[in-house]
């Protein structure tokens, strides 16, 4: 069943379109285009192309506000996570809202080559950080980081770092903001790692939940 998240939050994240707050900028929106401009007409396209430390600043600078993005954060329960997406970044990037159930989180995996920033935007969420598998014979995966992130915190993850799971280990949903440039797991997918074997195995469609804030 799907959730809105915004059930679980308070009431007045749902103030009618009369009220003030209305009227303000919504950061949120703005950084979805700040993000899209820093990537420019040649950026994006592949991972050597790409300016991380300013895609990392316009995260950091954004202060997450729950009513600015939360039409995007549609949940559900039954499942680990739920991938919503935002924008598309001309086809540069990918821009998506993570919506994490409580107690679950992902199966290992890589980036397909891709850089990956995730702002945590409501909640916290743990990262544990694995080598890449050395070899065919199997093994238990080795850990080389874990840390948990809280609200409004960035983290940056790309195939040299490693490979890497983020779960919720709270009690209520926690909320994530994704960019992957250039989007090679939405076209051609990524691998997951059993973590007692290190095989992998290729996940062709990572599709989406909801884009634009509908679910399809």
């Amino acid at each position: 069943m799907a959730v809105g998240i915004v059930q679980t939050y308070p009431s007045d994240t749902l103030a009618g379109c009369a009220c003030k707050a209305c009227a303000e900028v919504n950061r949120f929106d703005g950084l979805v285009k700040a993000l899209k401009d820093a990537l420019g007409p040649s950026s994006g396209l592949t991972s050597d192309d790409v300016d991380v430390k300013h895609l990392t600043l316009l995260m950091q600078n954004y202060n997450s506000r729950q009513k600015e993005w939360v039409k995007y954060a549609l949940g559900d329960e039954s499942r680990g996570y739920t991938r919503n997406l935002v924008d598309d970044g001309n086809g540069k990037s990918n821009l998506l809202v993570l919506v994490w159930s409580p107690g679950k989180g992902s199966p290992i995996h890589d980036h397909g080559n891709a850089h990956c920033l995730m702002k945590i935007l409501h909640g916290n969420l743990t990262e544990t950080r694995y080598t890449f598998p050395e070899s065919d014979n199997e093994a238990p995966m080795k850990v080389i980081s874990e840390k948990v992130y809280k609200e409004n915190e960035v983290a940056y993850m790309a195939d040299e770092l490693g490979v890497h799971r983020v779960w919720n280990q709270g009690s209520d949903f926690a909320v994530s903001l994704h960019l992957y440039t250039p989007p090679n797991v939405a076209k051609g997918g990524c691998h997951i790692f059993n973590q007692e074997t290190g095989k992998k195995s290729h996940v062709k469609n990572c599709g989406y939940y909801s884009a634009y804030g509908e679910k399809l």
